[in-house]
């Protein structure tokens, strides 16, 4: 990760995705990174913010109420409470991945004139993955806080991936063409310092990977 050291202009806003009791108390459970590291980073990121005067957007997944996740009304659909007891500019519920689909997240973001997304919460490889790709094909900068976003382990006719596998293998993906990614120390750091952190490309990324062969 690095960082260029002219001022930075554009302005950042923190998306805070779908960081709900789900994750934590009902079927889904978050394991890699640590929860307990992921949900401290969330609450550093979302303090931070506030002192320099970053929107902060909070995404909330919903499912029917008979739904065995997510379902909207329950325990474990409510916003985890490192969230809750936070303030925050605007919340919207999604009931697909992506922030943008049927919901006032892309209209929000041309409110404030929002030119970075910094991407909190989880899971890694789906509404977060989903998020990423589609913000930075409608043109903006992303910056992923990978501690303090988290992924859980899966298995099915593919085969079977662990969490951390799964968060290890999608962050390299961002970083090689769609968004930054950094821990939420280094985040910190680019916003004191008002420097934009660096993603890499698809070739050097395969370059320096063919190169650990």
């Amino acid at each position: 990760m690095t960082t260029t050291s002219h001022s930075l202009t554009q302005k950042r806003a923190l998306i805070v995705i779908d960081v709900q009791n789900e994750y934590f108390t009902g079927n889904m459970l978050i394991e890699y990174p640590d929860p307990a590291v992921s949900l401290r980073n969330i609450g550093i990121a979302m303090d931070t913010a506030r002192a320099a005067g970053i929107p902060i957007l909070v995404v909330q997944h919903s499912a029917p109420e008979n739904a065995p996740i997510f379902a909207r009304g329950s325990d474990t659909w409510q916003l985890h409470s490192v969230v809750q007891q936070r303030p925050y500019d605007h919340l919207i519920e999604k009931s697909m991945a992506s922030i943008f689909v049927g919901t006032d997240a892309g209209a929000w973001l041309k409110q404030h004139q929002i030119d970075i997304l910094s991407i909190v919460g989880y899971m890694t490889h789906n509404c977060n993955a989903s998020t990423i790709y589609q913000a930075s094909h409608e043109g903006y900068t992303v910056e992923v806080l990978s501690d303090a976003t988290g992924a859980l382990p899966y298995a099915n006719q593919a085969g079977y991936a662990s969490a951390e596998e799964i968060h290890r293998a999608f962050n390299v993906v961002f970083q090689s063409n769609f968004a930054a990614v950094c821990t939420t120390e280094s985040w910190i750091n680019a916003i004191k310092n008002q420097t934009v952190i660096e993603k890499s490309n698809v070739l050097s990324s395969h370059l320096a990977g063919r190169g650990r062969r």
